[in-house]
């Protein structure tokens, strides 16, 4: 394995895997800053329109479930190909949308085929070298990253200068353009593995209950992700509407905030290559916690939602980083099942977190979301702590 290691893994390779791995993972996140606007443009609820985020939490979620693990028995390079190539007919989909449902398919779709990013993040760690994963995995999930702040920012500015309907015409020519570029220079590569997909599936629950470490991660990672689309899903709603009342163009630029998460990716790489990675989870859920102090008071002051967006970006990647050097620490031939379990973990906790938002939105206005926020963020800090004490018994 190691002369493919480095036959294949050039500096080119890796930054084109950050590059896919994001611009797929961003179809979850186009809708976010359009929210109000694809509400009025379908003459639906804010509550209808919240349902865009949670669909593609929830399908993205089963795609991980059950797609993900297809790469420990299928040859990758072609695998990844044809998941492209649906994931940008459900954009397609999304951009000649008559009314809400057919956008709703459309993300279902999309969603369900874009978990080809957590296919590539597992492919960039094992082609790479021990001494060298942490930092390739940071990489790969700072490209991720990008994809997740750019969609908001691409989104909001197309559909203020088009339509929202522009926002999924232009992903689908991206995704295809990516499409063409990794099917020329991924490497052909099959794991040994000798289990059927049935078995496969049956393996994901043996994994979970016999795993500590990966059940911890997962939960911690869940939680997390919750607290990210608790902030993000209702933002749209509170900057269209008094004291704000921004356009989408100016939603969208709010992604940028959170560009401090990029160097998050990086750090908690590094530290995952030093042997601490413990410190960016106990960082990562201290600054969760601070940041929704923060934002708190953003509801109706500018400068203190900034600096919450911008530690609570940083809080997530820090922890969710942290999370996967850890499990890939285990065998690498299950890592694809790992991140299968880990990731719909993740989604579902991302999944509960826009859910949860809207209707504490709609019931409490932005200190509810606030609250809830406190409460994940504390539930994560007791639980690692409890934790910690477990190990050291």
């Amino acid at each position: 394995m190691a002369s493919f290691q480095s036959r294949t893994l050039s500096s080119w390779l890796t930054l084109l895997l950050a590059v896919a791995t994001g611009v797929a993972v961003a179809n979850n996140y186009y809708a976010q800053p359009l929210l109000e606007t694809i509400a009025k443009h379908f003459s639906v609820s804010q509550t209808a329109a919240g349902m865009l985020v949670t669909t593609a939490q929830l399908f993205y979620g089963a795609g991980l479930l059950l797609l993900v693990p297809l790469a420990d028995m299928l040859e990758r390079r072609r695998l990844i190909v044809v998941m492209l190539l649906l994931a940008t007919l459900g954009l397609l989909i999304c951009a000649m949308a008559p009314n809400l449902y057919w956008l709703l398919l459309g993300t279902a779709l999309t969603a369900v085929c874009s978990v080809v990013a957590q296919v590539l993040v597992p492919l960039a760690a094992t082609l790479a070298s021990p001494t060298q994963r942490g930092r390739v995995v940071g990489t790969v999930m700072a490209g991720l990253l990008l994809g997740i702040l750019l969609a908001r920012v691409v989104a909001g500015f197309i559909s203020t200068l088009f339509a929202w309907q522009a926002v999924y015409w232009l992903a689908a020519g991206g995704m295809l353009l990516v499409t063409l570029l990794l099917a020329r220079a991924l490497p052909t590569y099959r794991s040994e593995n000798p289990l059927r997909y049935q078995a496969l599936l049956g393996s994901l629950w043996a994994l979970f209950r016999h795993e500590p470490l990966l059940r911890s991660r997962a939960l911690l990672g869940g939680l997390s992700f919750a607290m990210f689309t608790l902030f993000w899903t209702p933002l749209a709603f509170l900057l269209a509407n008094p004291p704000y009342e921004y356009t989408d163009a100016t939603i969208g630029l709010f992604g940028l905030a959170g560009i401090a998460g990029v160097m998050a990716a990086r750090w908690a790489g590094k530290l995952a290559d030093a042997g601490k990675g413990d410190i960016g989870t106990w960082l990562g859920l201290g600054f969760s916690l601070l940041s929704w102090v923060l934002l708190f008071f953003g509801g109706q002051s500018l400068p203190w939602l900034l600096s919450g967006v911008v530690l609570l970006d940083l809080a997530v990647q820090l922890t969710h980083v942290s999370n996967q050097n850890a499990i890939y620490s285990l065998p690498q031939q299950m890592r694809n099942r790992l991140t299968a379990v880990y990731m719909t973990c993740y989604f579902i906790g991302g999944a509960f977190g826009s859910w949860v938002s809207v209707l504490l939105y709609q019931s409490g206005g932005w200190p509810a979301v606030c609250g809830g926020g406190c409460v994940l963020a504390i539930i994560g800090l007791g639980y690692t702590a409890i934790r910690r004490q477990a190990q050291m018994r």
